[in-house]
């Protein structure tokens, strides 16, 4: 089919994995001659790359699809693909509940979106869900920023947590090699990006799948080999990972990002509740004691670490006194960051079947309380910051306020100051910070970085 003035729509939900898969997926369709548009109403293929850890997200996907599926009556040649979570959680079902889709593709497909829409175009309405080992990506994605890029290193994850549906829809690990991961930081490094984020469900079982990359005395490659490997890459100069577990996290990563100076010191590392017995029930494999122990060995050996976390509340059966287990372990350890949520079954898991489900107004005032302790503790992290100079990575401009550009600190945190973002954009900093708040800062500029 001639694509030739056709133009596509992305609309992504979700979590940063599927934000690289959208840039990997508008990549394919550039090189097929595509066009983006940013409203979905003039586009001629409409995606969405869906997301179902929450069930109010996945509740979005089918209201915007529903309205997308009217207009399709009037005009037959739209082009309506589900990519994504949901995709591969509901299958051919999502077919008989929107019969006007095109093309359902799980996570695992993003890469062979060419190719399925090329059956599509031939007249197939396509499912593509099945488990595929993912091919080596030589696609070029379209990235949203010209600062800062995304790298998937280890795709799917192997943990059985009882909440999650994420080893079911991206399926299980495979990391990709060390060389093909250097090779595209190296391209990007020549394309003048300067910070780069190694991506994945699971980053610290980066390696352990590989074959034939042990390294003498029989141990597998990890994240921290593969981080002081591709730590020399010229071109940027910063790099971040995410998203960690408790489970494998080591001392020695803890090592690496401490000697390397292009790593940024901020740690992202989920705990999910502060009570081992409610850890227990969740598969995650940890004590709240040991993720206390790897909190305080970061910060004996890089004090200034920035640390976040993600943490559900509500979860089956919590009582309040477990609870106040997780409002205890945010105390003592006092977040930069905290992504909070209440817990949602999700179709699949165990916990989505247990008798001991919890009300929707217990869950809401425990997720209130927690945020107000979040909030609090943050402010008092931020007061580190106030006085001194950072180093800022500008990306944008404040859509606040036309005045300021806005960037991040090494240690993730968002800061704003007065600055012409066409001179600016992409260059690093020296900013001396005037005015603190719990999740952002802003400064005025000291020096210019030469990079």
């Amino acid at each position: 089919m001639n694509t030739n003035n056709r133009h596509y729509h992305i609309t992504t939900f979700g979590c940063q994995m599927n934000k690289a898969d959208s840039e990997r997926m508008a990549g394919i369709l550039d090189n097929m001659g595509l066009i983006s548009s940013e409203d979905p109403n003039k586009a001629d293929i409409i995606l969405y790359n869906t997301c179902t850890i929450r069930d109010n997200a996945e509740q979005k996907v089918y209201s915007y699809l529903g309205r997308q599926a009217k207009r399709k009556h009037k005009q037959p040649d739209l082009t309506l693909i589900v990519a994504g979570c949901v995709a591969q959680q509901e299958g051919e079902a999502l077919l008989r509940r929107v019969p006007e889709l095109d093309l359902v593709m799980g996570p695992q497909h993003a890469n062979r979106l060419q190719d399925l829409l090329e059956q599509v175009f031939n007249g197939n309405q396509v499912v593509a869900t099945e488990p595929i080992h993912i091919v080596e990506d030589i696609t070029k994605p379209r990235r949203d920023s010209k600062i800062t890029a995304w790298v998937n290193i280890i795709y799917g994850c192997n943990e059985h947590c009882t909440y999650c549906v994420v080893p079911s829809v991206r399926g299980v690990e495979q990391s990709r090699t060390p060389e093909a991961i250097r090779a595209e930081m190296e391209e990007l490094g020549r394309q003048g990006y300067q910070e780069i984020t190694l991506l994945g469900q699971n980053i610290d079982a980066y390696g352990r799948d590989l074959p034939g990359v042990a390294k003498e005395g029989g141990n597998k490659y990890t994240l921290s080999d593969l981080l002081y490997y591709v730590h020399d890459v010229p071109g940027f100069e910063r790099i971040r990972f995410a998203t960690s577990h408790p489970r494998y996290f080591t001392e020695r990563l803890i090592r690496a990002c401490a000697e390397l100076p292009k790593v940024c010191e901020h740690f992202h590392i989920p705990f999910q509740s502060g009570d081992n017995k409610l850890l227990k029930a969740m598969a995650r494999g940890y004590t709240h004691e040991k993720y206390r122990r790897i909190i305080d060995k970061i910060r004996e050996l890089m004090p200034d670490a920035s640390i976040s976390a993600d943490a559900i509340v509500g979860f089956p059966g919590e009582t309040e006194a477990q609870f106040e287990n997780t409002l205890k372990l945010v105390e003592d350890i006092g977040f930069d960051q905290l992504n909070t949520a209440a817990y949602s079954p999700r179709p699949g898991t165990p916990a989505a079947l247990w008798e001991n489900q919890l009300s929707e107004e217990v869950k809401a005032d425990r997720l209130q309380r927690l945020n107000h302790l979040v909030g609090v503790k943050a402010a008092e992290r931020s007061q580190r910051y106030m006085g001194r100079i950072e180093e800022i990575l500008v990306e944008d401009t404040n859509p606040k306020n036309a005045a300021q550009v806005m960037g991040r600190t090494r240690g993730n945190r968002l800061t704003f100051f007065e600055g012409d973002i066409a001179q600016l954009k992409g260059k690093l900093v020296k900013v001396k910070v005037t005015e603190v708040r719990p999740f952002s800062l802003t400064g005025e500029v000291k020096e210019f970085v030469l990079v």
